[in-house]
């Protein structure tokens, strides 16, 4: 129950108004009018790409403006449903108006944690990688397990993906996949799982039941638009074209379509197979490789680029970011921020909005210090 719901509203109105500041909400409307305007033009769907970025960010805006007005409401409801419970001295009502307020609490909590992503590229779409490290056959099992658990995140939060690339292992897992999350704020939301991330588990892959720790790396950038020009000379890069590999009966393992770049001058190797075409691929693929090359610029020209990345590590002991844990105990623990969680299977599931909230904040503060 809280001790004094009018000091509480008053702090949520403040933050809520900083909210609003923040996000400025006059140009947003003007936005939406803008996108509104080009959403309406017959031949729209002429361009697809353009078309669903439109749309996209429509959405998005749209979406974000309902769900501050919809915040302001409450707190009106909020403070007149407190002084209904007061004047008739209605117990129910008071235990109501104590539960909308926790609701508030945490609604415009999370809200505040999205005004914290200012960074130049945390608007963009993100492109991750993930490869296997040390573990043997449960890496690659634990690399395919954390696909899953970030294409289901996106999926909660209706967020589009593309798998580019999935490099299947030997006897089970893969050893690396590729994909992009196109959605406003992408990079900025998922830059912080970049790194290095840990198993320990009842390996199912062992016939005599022991421990096994496994790692596997992620790799988060944000995807390259058309004003980044990164050029690429065609001679530095070498094209291999060779058939794509995975589970029996895909269509696309029937024709040498899949695609591997290899940019000479760097040694950055990328590869991409989910479509039937080589064209398509190729196309794909360079797309992933000017990202690569884009993050590569900034880290050289850029000191301060740790900061957005972190550094790169071995993909084994003593360089995780976070540690899952389901033997011989359940807890999922991000070592930076110290949050953790008893519900492992709900993280795996792609419920990891706490851990990404509490990395963009422990991010803020480490860079405000």
């Amino acid at each position: 129950m809280a001790a004094d719901p009018a000091e509480e509203l008053k702090a949520l109105e403040a933050t809520l108004t900083s909210i609003e500041t923040v996000l400025d909400l006059d140009g947003m409307r003007k936005q939406l009018a803008e996108l509104n305007e080009k959403a309406a033009v017959p031949d729209l769907w002429d361009d697809q790409e353009a078309a669903q970025k439109v749309t996209s960010r429509l959405s998005y805006l749209q979406g974000d403006l309902n769900r501050v007005e919809s915040l302001r409401r409450r707190i009106d409801d909020l403070a007149v449903l407190y002084e209904l419970a007061e004047l008739e001295d209605d117990a129910d009502a008071r235990v109501e108006a104590d539960a909308e307020l926790a609701a508030l609490q945490r609604s415009i909590g999370d809200l505040e944690v999205r005004t914290l992503l200012s960074g130049e590229y945390d608007e963009r779409d993100a492109l991750v990688q993930i490869n296997s490290g040390a573990g043997g056959v449960d890496a690659a099992d634990w690399a395919e397990m954390l696909l899953r658990l970030y294409l289901r995140w996106a999926e909660r939060r209706g967020y589009p993906t593309e798998v580019y690339e999935t490099s299947y292992a030997e006897e089970a897992g893969i050893k690396s996949a590729t994909f992009v999350v196109k959605a406003p704020y992408a990079y900025g939301t998922l830059s912080g799982e970049h790194g290095v991330h840990r198993l320990v588990r009842i390996s199912p892959f062992d016939n005599q039941s022991r421990r096994q720790t496994s790692f596997a790396a992620v790799d988060v950038t944000p995807v390259v638009e058309a004003s980044d020009h990164v050029d690429i000379d065609e001679s530095d890069i070498r094209v291999d074209i060779y058939r794509s590999s995975g589970p029996g009966g895909q269509g696309v393992n029937t024709t040498d379509s899949a695609v591997r770049l290899t940019h000479l001058p760097t040694g950055i190797v990328v590869t991409c197979q989910n479509e039937r075409s080589q064209l398509q691929n190729k196309a794909s693929a360079m797309l992933v490789l000017q990202a690569k090359l884009l993050e590569r610029r900034r880290q050289e020209e850029v000191a301060e680029m740790d900061k957005l990345r972190g550094g790169r590590a071995d993909i084994a002991f003593g360089s995780q970011i976070r540690n899952y844990v389901l033997h011989p105990y359940q807890m999922v623990k991000d070592l930076r921020t110290e949050t953790e969680t008893g519900n492992v299977q709900a993280v795996l599931d792609g419920e990891i909005d706490e851990f990404i909230e509490s990395e963009i904040r422990w991010r803020r503060r480490a860079g405000a210090a």
